[in-house]
């Protein structure tokens, strides 16, 4: 937001002439940029100054006294102008500033290559969810196999159980546990250091077995530079297999190349993964509790209505939004809402006390101000709105009043921010209950609560309705004709959606998560 545009928003405020959704964006603003922060509170004290000079005025009876406007024109213009000087001179301040800001702000992330695919895997101090970037540091791979994908091109399939530190794309360090290494053609050269020597890669394929007094070496496709410690490199070729000890011995080994974990493995499990999930989606489907529920898996011939497996008939109408690849990584299963003006359209009929809404979600950036999951037309009285921050904060909110100028109408909870420009296009699960009798909103984030509030009586809405709504964007009433919208589309794609009429309990969500992760 820039600076005009802020301080059009503030003075909207403090005239009490600012729209709800103008109010939201000003609030998201303030909460996020202490530079917008110290704006506001320039503009609050002159607002204030000039406010009391006014009230000063009509006291002093102005009107009959012509000559007490002229005495206090300078005494009016001197606060005024004294205000604006140290406004001016904070936002010079904060515009000298800018360049420098504007390079702290520019999006980063951290990693030299990102955890593929797994199957089982259990970690040690650091939990890595599939399509994380790895973190920097040492890394304990306890139990299962984990498939790495290095920005050099290299692929890397460890088992557990595994010790390994990643030190560039182009190199790490195995200090103990079996991987195996498929190098392509751009990053030849590729090096792995174990306590007894290091293996240079020269194209295209080998495995190695680490412990603390030997390393078991197979070349299972081109060749390999051996450099042991103290010793003369050797150049090992397609089919050659030693042990070499820390003693600097070296014995030739038989081919063992099928005594280690390959891409097969990982898709065999991840097949086996999707079968129990399937099963567990039919159990789904019979809950009691279900409003409605888009696992997205398109049966039929694909179409534009996007089928609810609830039993209630609330199938949606898919606007835009195109099939992509799901959290399975199969085709056609999944929508993404990143054009313009995608969104499903359903319709919710019912009351409810009570309200969990569910789904996995795959973001590509957060670009705009608010990102749709699921919000009713307009947001009139009694309808719920859930959507994420463009600081990464999910947000929910059930309107509870009537809007009432310069008085809040519900109470917006935030979670903390969940999503950075690191996870683009990783796939996570988020969930949010409403409970009307424990008068509390819940976060979650895979599995695991993220932040909770009870809401002040005020603001607690006994009976919750839905009505027409979107899943990915947000409907203004469709009767108006002015042609433009607010653009609150997802720039990203959801998989498997749920309405619940019961705030889940945490181990339900956690149980939902666990059988529908990847």
């Amino acid at each position: 937001m820039n600076r005009s545009e802020l301080e059009k928003l503030i003075d909207e405020v403090l005239d009490n002439d600012c729209s709800e959704a103008d109010f939201l964006r000003l609030e998201a603003e303030l909460h996020v940029d202490p530079a917008a922060r110290r704006i506001y509170y320039q503009r609050m004290k002159l607002d204030t100054a000039l406010s009391l000079a006014a009230e000063e005025l009509v006291e002093e009876k102005i009107i009959s006294r012509p000559n007490f406007f002229a005495k206090k024109l300078p005494l009016l213009a001197g606060i005024a102008a004294a205000l604006m000087v140290m406004v001016g001179w904070q936002l010079g301040r904060i515009g000298k500033q800018a360049p420098e800001v504007a390079a702290a702000k520019e999006p980063r992330a951290s990693g030299f290559g990102v955890l593929a695919e797994e199957s089982n895997a259990v970690w040690g101090s650091e939990e890595i969810d599939r399509g994380e970037l790895l973190p920097q540091g040492a890394l304990h791979l306890k139990q299962g196999i984990a498939q790495l994908e290095l920005f050099s091109g290299v692929t890397v399939i460890l088992e557990g159980d595994s010790k390994f530190e990643l030190h560039s794309a182009m190199e790490m360090t195995v200090q103990s546990g079996k991987m195996r290494a498929v190098v392509p053609p751009p990053a030849r050269g590729f090096r792995v250091k174990t306590s007894t020597g290091d293996v240079v890669d020269l194209g295209t394929e080998f495995a190695l077995d680490v412990s603390d007094d030997h390393a078991d070496l197979h070349v299972l496709d081109g060749e390999v530079e051996w450099h042991p410690s103290s010793h003369p490199a050797r150049r090992l070729l397609d089919g050659d297999s030693i042990r070499w000890q820390s003693d600097g011995e070296m014995n030739e080994l038989p081919a063992a190349g099928d005594q280690f974990a390959g891409l097969d493995e990982i898709q065999k499990s991840q097949s086996q993964k999707y079968t129990a999930w399937l099963t567990d989606i039919e159990e789904v489907k019979k809950d009691p509790r279900l409003v409605a529920y888009y696992p997205m898996i398109q049966n039929r011939s694909w179409d534009r209505i996007l089928q609810d497996e609830s039993g209630s008939g609330r199938d949606g109408a898919i606007v835009r939004a195109t099939r992509s690849t799901d959290r399975w990584e199969k085709a056609n299963q999944a929508l993404d809402f990143g054009a313009t003006g995608s969104r499903v359209r359903v319709d919710i009929p019912g009351e409810y006390s009570a309200l969990t809404f569910y789904c996995w979600v795959k973001i590509s950036s957060l670009d705009r101000w608010y990102n749709s999951l699921f919000l009713t037309d307009g947001h009139d009285l009694h309808e719920p709105h859930w959507q994420i921050m463009d600081d990464g904060r999910i947000f929910f909110s059930v309107k509870a009043q009537d809007g009432v100028k310069g008085k809040p109408d519900k109470k917006n909870i935030y979670s903390p921010p969940i999503w950075t420009p690191q996870l683009s296009g990783q796939w996570f699960q988020i969930a949010v209950t409403y409970d009307s009798s424990s008068k509390k909103v819940t976060h979650y984030v895979n599995g695991k609560p993220v932040a909770s509030e009870v809401l002040p009586d005020e603001f607690v809405v006994d009976k919750v309705r839905i009505g027409p709504a979107s899943i990915g964007n947000w409907s203004e009433p469709f009767y108006r004709k002015d042609p433009h919208f607010t653009v609150r589309n997802l720039n990203g794609a959801i998989d498997e959606f749920a309405i619940f009429s019961e705030a889940l309990p945490a181990a339900e969500i956690a149980r939902l998560y666990k059988k529908g992760k990847p």
